[in-house]
């Protein structure tokens, strides 16, 4: 069922057209997101969906029994309200509803043939049920926990931050579920567990949703459709973000191939047109019309292929990139040993230690307020830590903040890139024309006079991180570099990093593009735990999840239930077996020469060379082997080294 129509949609903002005959129906149950460059519209439809905005031209039909509500970019709270009294005052009516059910419930039970009583006893139980509104104290209680918002539980949610006024917002609208939810880019400011927290609840709570996001993997995950805001219109494409790349590059295909049938088509009518006196006629004026119609549209499509083509392509060769473990990594960049540093009483990095190398490619993840940020400062020198070292070799850092602190909002594009005059900019290494090269980045040429200042906060990123690329740098550090980016500049800022020949550090939230980049994880677990894997950041976050999951099951086993069946006592050992002791001596001096022989075969696997005269596969499976007789060897020695220790 439509709950949701527009027809023949078209908004214009000044002299710029965002959208022109735009058809869009959104059907109960649907889980649907807005892609799209930043600037095409996308904000302007959602605005327009929820009446917020009036179209031009068009019209927008609603089922006028549904509640539609929205996350506001900037929520607004009245004075007195601490984060519970915020959220539970946007529960008014579910409230009230739980209320009267329970009056209801009673007076049925002493008037049960009362059809008055029943009809409405059935109705409350119905919206009830739709909104899932049975235990919202305990929803409230999870939702505070889940957001990280109950350690503010009793504080005027006035005086929170943004970002976390934003969490209580959105707290307070997957709680009352309304009929239709708008969502503008819900995954800011959330950590990725608060991201995965989110999609349970939509999916759980079967919302009927509309969101613009550039999270890949949260779209991927919750989405039924997706709609791209292209030249002015909207394009449909069933299932996910996976299966919108696929179906993408098939409409390009056929894009492609019609534009060959036009050509030649065209190159007909063309050779007909200069033959002469006929396209003069009146009667043949349709026609001569249609061939300018069809050299027009020739001349659009080329552009609109080739776009799309380079967006598919450069999607594609990014997800399919491969392993890099072959890159050489002889330099050493920061080699840390014993790293402590804590805040106002709070440890966020205890006695960690480990080496950052020349081709690292490094994601720093966690909860916020865990340390990740203060991780990057301790790098660039701008903090010292509380003890420990970081020992930094001779190289250049180029530095991507939230803030932009790079840019002079006072200066041009053009007076940015190229502060001495001239149009050629130095692009790792390469000379490229500045025009050419902010094209890539998707600004087109009459931006390039225009002043920092007066661009949106996402074009201010684009400039930013184009302004980092003609650095001549050896390590590129940057925090949370895909915010306010659309899909295609995150698309662009991948490719760079991918191609950058240094170490790259950064911190995301962005399962999707960690990913696609990191072949580290820097995970901070809170306390001053930091661990490191070299797992996709997505797999790490399955096992976690799944690890929890098992252990809260584990919790909840009442083992006073359970039959006790009694072990037969073991005689207690007084000193190690012979054979134990035996591996307590010899296995180290074993062990060491593994390590050894895995160092020499991933030396080996650096150098092609080498692998190619041996064979890759000998070698990788040589490795393989090794590598279980090494886990099997590791695992022995630590078994004899607590039975050592108990025994002492």
């Amino acid at each position: 069922m439509a709950l949701v129509g527009l027809f023949n949609i078209s908004k214009n903002y000044d002299v710029k057209q965002l959208l022109k005959g735009v058809d869009f129906q959104l059907n109960e149950g649907e889980r649907v997101a807005i892609v799209g460059q930043n600037g095409c519209g996308k904000s302007t439809l959602l605005k327009i969906i929820s009446g917020e905005v009036t179209p031009d031209e068009g019209t927008r039909v609603l089922d006028k029994s549904i509640i539609i509500d929205w996350l506001d970019q900037n929520p607004h709270f009245e004075e007195s309200l601490n984060v519970r009294d915020a959220i539970e005052s946007e529960l008014g009516d579910l409230k009230s509803a739980k209320a009267r059910y329970e009056e209801l419930s009673h007076l049925v039970a002493q008037d049960f043939e009362n059809q008055k009583l029943l009809n409405e006893h059935a109705k409350i139980t119905n919206y009830l049920d739709h909104h899932n509104a049975w235990n919202l104290d305990d929803k409230i209680e999870r939702v505070l926990q889940e957001f990280k918002l109950k350690e503010y539980e009793y504080r005027n949610v006035n005086t929170l931050s943004g970002g976390e006024q934003r969490r209580v917002a959105l707290a307070s609208l997957i709680l009352k579920k309304p009929d239709v939810l708008l969502l503008d880019e819900p995954t800011n400011h959330l950590d990725v567990y608060m991201v995965e927290f989110l999609e349970e609840i939509l999916l759980k709570e079967k919302f009927t949703l509309l969101i613009i996001s550039h999270d890949r993997h949260f779209i991927n995950s919750i989405v039924t459709r997706i709609i791209e805001v292209e030249d002015m219109n909207i394009v449909s494409y069933d299932g996910g973000y996976d299966n919108y790349l696929v179906l993408k590059e098939q409409r390009m295909l056929s894009m492609a191939k019609t534009h060959n049938t036009l050509l030649k088509f065209l190159k007909r009518e063309e050779e007909w047109l200069r033959r002469g006196v006929k396209a003069r006629l009146t009667r043949n004026q349709g026609r001569k019309a249609r061939v300018f119609e069809l050299r027009e549209q020739a001349k659009k499509d080329p552009t609109l292929i080739r776009k799309m083509q380079i967006e598919l392509e450069r999607e594609k060769k990014n997800f399919n990139r491969g392993d890099e473990k072959g890159v050489s990594k002889k330099k050493m960049l920061f080699d840390i040993e014993n790293l402590h540093y804590s805040i106002a009483g709070k440890n966020l990095i205890e006695g960690f230690t480990t080496r950052i190398l020349q081709r690292d490619k490094i994601a720093i993840v966690g909860h916020n307020g865990s340390g990740k940020s203060t991780m990057l400062k301790l790098l660039l020198g701008r903090i010292k830590p509380n003890r420990g070292v970081i020992d930094q070799g001779d190289f250049k850092v180029g530095y991507f903040d939230q803030h932009r602190e790079m840019l002079d909002e006072n200066k041009t594009i053009l007076d940015t890139f190229c502060p001495d005059g001239g149009d050629i900019v130095d692009v790792m290494g390469r000379n490229m024309h500045v025009f050419a090269y902010m094209k890539s980045f998707l600004f087109p040429e009459e931006y390039m006079t225009k002043k920092l200042g007066v661009l949106s906060g996402g074009e201010k990123n684009r400039v930013a991180l184009a302004l980092l690329f003609t650095q001549k740098v050896d390590c590129l550090i940057l925090d949370e570099p895909t915010n306010d980016l659309d899909i295609q500049t995150i698309n662009i800022l991948e490719e760079k990093l991918l191609n950058f020949q240094g170490a790259l550090i950064f911190v995301s939230h962005d399962r999707y593009f960690i990913d696609k980049i990191a072949s580290k994880l820097l995970i901070f677990k809170g306390n001053g735990i930091v661990e490191e894997s070299f797992q996709e950041y997505s797999e790490y976050l399955l096992i976690e999840k799944n690890i929890n999951e098992l252990y809260e099951i584990e919790k909840s086993v009442d083992i006073n239930k359970e039959v006790k069946r009694e072990k037969p006592k073991e005689k207690k050992r007084t000193k190690l077996s012979y054979k134990d002791q035996r591996d307590l001596e010899l296995l180290p001096n074993l062990i060491e020469e593994l390590e050894a022989k895995i160092d020499e075969i991933n030396t080996c696997l650096y150098n092609p060379e080498c692998y190619e005269k041996k064979g890759l596969i000998n070698v990788t499976d040589e490795l393989k082997k090794i590598e279980a007789e090494y886990e099997k060897l590791s695992d022995r020695y630590l078994e004899v080294l607590e039975m050592e220790e108990e025994l002492s």
